[in-house]
This record gives structure tokens, sequence and C-alpha cells, in this order.
């Protein structure tokens, strides 16, 4: 049979104009191996989001630098509360939407937290000469009876018990404490004081500077370091998560619905309890440096200062801070403490160790951070009375 050779089109010069034969090309076959394998990982990651293994670890399955673009591109999953959380979270936002009723004579606290007799009570009593029915004192004296030589501290005990450094009875004590203070109304902020704090202002300063402001000065940070998160363990889930975990000053002061807060909580004050000690699960937590930094860093972080109030010396690095004897203590030194206007916090980090300052903002002002200082031997009283009035007035 004869093929027919393909018709031309005629242009009207009346050339020809042949058309090229189309060829039907195979189609390609689709690389489904590489769309499957795009969808399988697709859904493993967030699956993994949504329901991360053992409850607190988005990326469990992945590197981090795998992961977290993908997690960026999601939105943030609610993590269900227990029901002791539920209700632990309704009670502190009912304390914390109280209305403030300021008594006729609001005061002051000063509760100090002693193994025996205060060194420092004729200090003190300069500081408080005056301003009698301005303040409240109370005394936790852990290992023996003290002896108080000034008026203003007699009656002020309250009943004690044994406080073990670095452990659980520290928090205990803290919270008789404020439990002794919370039953007089008049009172309306607390301070938390050793037997080696001694004041670095007049009582004038103190008073306005605590009473005239809405925050607790707390010391709260975050610390990456092995004496920071690195005390924290997986016991204290699903509560306390890694990064809720803080570290900061023991040495508090608080105001009133704060310190009420600290008294009923007994959700995150039981994780503390339980599992944050020497020794506990191969690491040295220690409960009095960051019960209550964690504690306000979840339920009130926007309430507290994230400095304390009183100063601390721990540039010598060791588990101690800095102990002034008597001749050490100078105007120079003092005047030198009352001026510092900005804080610091370090990482315990070695390889990765980072200095954050911040300048201490009272009410939007930059103000010096100090009212206390410690630590100071007993011998240093009679040259810190000498030196009390001067260097006091700014």
């Amino acid at each position: 049979m004869k093929l027919k050779a393909p018709q031309a089109w005629h242009l009207s010069n009346g050339n020809a104009l042949n058309m090229p034969v189309t060829r039907q090309r195979p189609t390609p076959r689709k690389p489904q191996w590489i769309i499957i394998l795009i969808c399988f990982i697709c859904v493993a990651l967030i699956g993994a989001y949504v329901y991360p293994p053992r409850q607190y670890s988005s990326c469990y399955f992945f590197a981090s630098s795998v992961c977290s673009p993908f997690k960026d591109w999601l939105p943030p999953m609610a993590r269900v509360l227990t029901d002791d959380e539920f209700s632990s979270h309704v009670f502190i936002r009912d304390i914390l939407s109280m209305p403030h009723v300021e008594p006729k004579n609001p005061k002051i606290a000063f509760m100090f937290l002693t193994p025996g007799s205060l060194p420092f009570e004729k200090l003190w009593e300069k500081f408080f000469s005056g301003h009698e029915g301005r303040f409240s004192v109370y005394v936790h004296a852990s290992r023996e009876k003290p002896v108080h030589l000034s008026r203003l501290f007699f009656g002020r005990d309250i009943r004690s018990a044994k406080v073990v450094w670095g452990k659980i009875s520290m928090v205990d004590a803290e919270k008789r404490l404020l439990a002794n203070a919370l039953q007089d109304p008049d009172n309306q902020h607390f301070v938390l004081l050793s037997d080696s704090c001694v004041p670095l202002h007049n009582f004038d300063y103190v008073y306005n500077y605590l009473m005239g402001t809405n925050v607790s000065f707390i010391d709260s940070f975050w610390d990456p370091g092995p004496h920071g998160n690195a005390r924290y363990t997986e016991h204290m889930l699903p509560e306390i998560q890694l990064e809720d975990f803080r570290k900061g000053s023991q040495w508090f002061t608080m105001k009133r619905q704060h310190a009420l807060i600290v008294l009923a909580d007994s959700l995150y004050y039981t994780k503390f309890k339980l599992y944050c000690k020497p020794g506990f699960d191969g690491r040295n937590c220690y409960a009095d440096e960051h019960y209550v930094p964690t504690l306000f860093s979840m339920v009130d972080p926007t309430g507290i200062s994230n400095w304390s109030v009183t100063h601390v010396d721990w540039s010598e690095g060791k588990w101690h801070p800095k102990a002034y004897r008597s001749q050490d203590v100078t105007y120079e030194l003092l005047k030198n403490i009352t001026s510092i206007d900005q804080s610091y916090h370090i990482t315990s980090d070695v390889k990765k160790k980072v200095t954050t300052v911040k300048p201490c903002l009272w009410n939007g002002m930059k103000r010096p951070c100090y009212l206390f200082a410690r630590k100071f031997y007993p011998e240093a009283l009679d040259n810190l009375l000498q030196l009390f009035s001067n260097y006091t007035i700014i």
C-alpha cells in the first residue's frame, strides 16, 4: 500500500509550506517515591510537635537544627493543665486581682532568718529608732534561743525549727516568717534578712523605696550552666518545664499579695520539696535559690524586679560570698555599694559564661539597686555604727 505524502498549506503567493509531522512522545513517570518521602517527613514532624514524646520535647526524634524551622511555622500548642495546676492558677489569679486596700498605718515587716542571736541589733535599733509604728520585727532562730540587746527585738521571736543550708527547711523557715508577719493586716511589704545583713540607707529612704512601688524585689534569672538549669530534673514535669526553671538570690522583699501566694502554694512547693535537694538524681539542687525565683517567674513575671535589693559580693568565685571584716568596713566601701545602679547576672557555664547587665529601674527611673548588704562579721559593728549616719543620706 502506498503512503500518501503529507498535505501542504498553500499560501497566497502559490508557494506551498510543508508542516512537520508531530510525533507522540512517551509521558515521563512521576517520582512518586520523593512525594511519599516528603509527605512522611511532614506528618512525622507535625505528629512530634502535636504529641511530643514524654510530654516535654517537641523535637525529640529530630535534631533541633532540623526541627526548629518547621516548629516555627506551626502555631503554639497549649499544654493541658492538670487538675491541681488548674486549681492553683485560679487561686493565684484571684489573689493577684484582689483590690488593694491601703491600711491607715502601712508597715514593713523585717523578717530575720538567723541561727541564734543577732550581732547587729544595735545597728538595726539605730535604723528603726524614731519610726515606731511603721515597721514590724520577726526573728526565726533555728539553732539556739537568741539573746536580745535591743528593746525593739524583745518578744519578737517566732516558733522556729532547725534549718539546714541548701535544703527545703530553708524555704520552710521563710514561709514560717511570712505566716507570722501576714497575721498583721498593716504589714504591706515583707523583707527577708539574715543575721549578717546591715542597712545601707536610713529608714525613710528604705520605707519610701519599698512602699512607693508595686513590685516585689525578687531576683530571678535564666542560668543555663551547671549551677543553674543543670540542677533541674524531669521529675518536676509537667507543672515545671525546663524553660520555667530560674535561679536567684534567697534574700527578697515582696508585697503582700506575693507573700500570700508563697504561703498558699503547695503545688510548686511540693515539686521542690521532693525533687530539689542536694544529691537527688545526681544533682545538687538548692531550693532556696530556685523555688521563689521560679514560682514568680511563672505566675507573675511582670510583678517582680528580677534583682534583689540586698547586695552580695560573689566576685571571689567561692561557695559563699565575700565576708567583710572590721578593717574592710570603710566609708568608701559603703558609699560604693550604695551608688551601684545596675544589676549583674553571670551564668555558671564556664565555656559560655554570659554577663547580663541591666539598670535598676524604680517606677521607670534609674535608681540605686541596694537597700541592704551582707555578709558582715560581728566585729564590724563598731565601724558600721560610726559610719551609718554618714553613708545613708543621699
